[in-house]
């Protein structure tokens, strides 16, 4: 997340105007908003109190009943009708003071100021109080921080504050990038119906194995919370029936026999019972979900509208082939389609990387076999990398293998692809002639 604060505010008209004092401070404030902006967090004419924050960590903030009643039809209802309160203190415990302070302050002033360490606080406050715009720009914040390391914890907040955007954003991100989402720092930090929520879905593209070991270890950091010894018995109990939306039969027999078996989460019966699924003709009914997840259908955009080959082109040598793309939406590029051999069978390793700004975001050595034939090969990185919108990244590829290949013509510099717009723009690492209208990587092969 951003460390700085982002504000959004109003124009004002400049003017002259004195040093505000006490008496004059009217008179130098030429809009409403200036003058609004003065009674932000200030006593004077204040006509309201709120005690804000939990017993010994509160703070006793001054407001204005006209100006909160006309931001906010919650205030309005609290200060106006027949559930109208009259008091002169207000105490809010399940909200923090510098998250009441940034609503306030878009109260008074239309001035959105969020922080990293208070959006998700600030959204509460917007969402408990009804400040749609205020709500949809914490979600905006958010949107730009997200990525593996929090989309976990992201979604427990966004499914507790019913934010649906949010929740969706979260959910691209976890199914993408499963397996570093799970083994993320926060991920032990979600809660019981959002572990549950993750272990059920049926479109995460990871190994079962991921899964397991991150719900083991939620498990842990739940019986710590709850101060009891993490045995497998309490994890169980930790776990409740999220234990039985694990897909342990969809492992292999050695990623079973090296994990779940030899865990203290099942018992022996358990144990005895998938050896004898995997081995049985007649398998057994297990308590344990025995089909494996869907995962994610990749899309691929496949930039060239022919493909050629002559007997001296394309060759390597070791060179770097590289295109610049830029796509409309958030994606995942998960790996590159590249040409194969030209003049038979053979044995290629591909390195292939992904960068942005000279920033190298992947990169992946991997070998493919070409069968001589025109269509492409699939390479693929070890896990699929976040690429933002509007922000353009290189791909590359460096080839071994059999001289010559076949290769792309008629480039497009920007292609539709299952609603996504990818733009092309040639690269300046690529020193070995692939360009937006011929050459190398033909494809990228992405999630969103």
């Amino acid at each position: 997340m951003a460390d700085k604060p982002t504000r959004i505010s109003g124009k004002a008209t400049k003017c002259k105007a004195k040093k505000d004092s006490t008496s004059d401070w009217e008179f130098s404030k030429s809009t409403i908003r200036e003058r609004n902006e003065k009674m932000f967090n200030n006593e004077l004419l204040s006509d309201i109190h709120f005690i804000v924050g939990p017993l010994g960590a509160s703070k006793r903030i001054p407001a204005h009943k006209y100006v909160l009643a006309i931001g906010s039809s919650v205030f309005f209802a609290m200060f106006n009708g027949d559930l109208a309160e009259n008091k002169e203190e207000i105490h809010i415990p399940d909200v923090e003071p510098k998250a009441f302070l940034a609503l306030l302050r878009y109260l008074y002033c239309d001035e959105v100021c969020l922080e990293a360490d208070t959006v998700l606080a600030t959204l509460y406050a917007s969402k408990k109080y009804i400040v749609p715009y205020l709500a949809h720009a914490c979600v905006e914040f958010l949107e730009t921080s997200l990525s593996y390391r929090n989309a976990c914890v992201l979604l427990s907040q966004s499914c507790l504050f019913e934010d649906e955007d949010l929740t969706q954003r979260c959910w691209e991100v976890i199914d993408a990038q499963t397996e570093l989402s799970l083994k993320a720092e926060g991920f032990t930090d979600v809660d019981g119906k959002t572990l549950r929520s993750i272990v059920c879905r049926e479109s995460l593209s990871v190994n079962e194995t991921a899964v397991f070991d991150a719900a083991n270890r939620w498990a842990e950091a739940e019986c710590i919370r709850n101060n009891v010894e993490p045995t497998g018995k309490n994890k169980r109990e930790a776990l409740k029936d999220s234990l039985f939306l694990l897909r342990i039969p969809t492992m292999s027999l050695q990623e079973f026999a090296d994990g779940p078996a030899t865990s203290d989460l099942l018992t022996k019966e358990e144990i005895i019972q998938i050896f004898v699924w995997y081995s049985a003709t007649t398998k057994p009914e297990l308590t344990f979900p025995t089909e494996h997840r869907r995962g994610l259908t990749p899309h691929c955009c496949h930039r060239f509208q022919s493909t050629a080959y002559r007997s001296n082109q394309w060759r390597y040598r070791g060179r770097c082939d590289s295109i610049r793309f830029m796509a409309d939406k958030r994606v995942f590029i998960a790996g590159y389609g590249l040409y194969g051999s030209s003049t038979g069978a053979a044995n290629y390793k591909a390195h292939i990387k992904l960068s942005q700004n000279g920033k190298v975001l992947s990169e992946e050595t991997a070998g493919f076999f070409s069968d001589g034939c025109s269509k492409t090969f699939s390479v693929w990185f070890k896990h699929s990398v976040q690429c933002e919108p509007g922000i353009f990244y290189t791909a590359s590829a460096i080839l071994d293998g059999n001289e010559l290949s076949y290769f792309g013509q008629e480039g497009l510099s920007e292609v539709v692809c299952d609603g996504i717009t990818i733009q092309f723009q040639c690269s300046s690492d690529s020193t070995n002639g692939t360009g937006v209208q011929g050459g190398q990587i033909p494809e990228l092969i992405f999630y969103y």
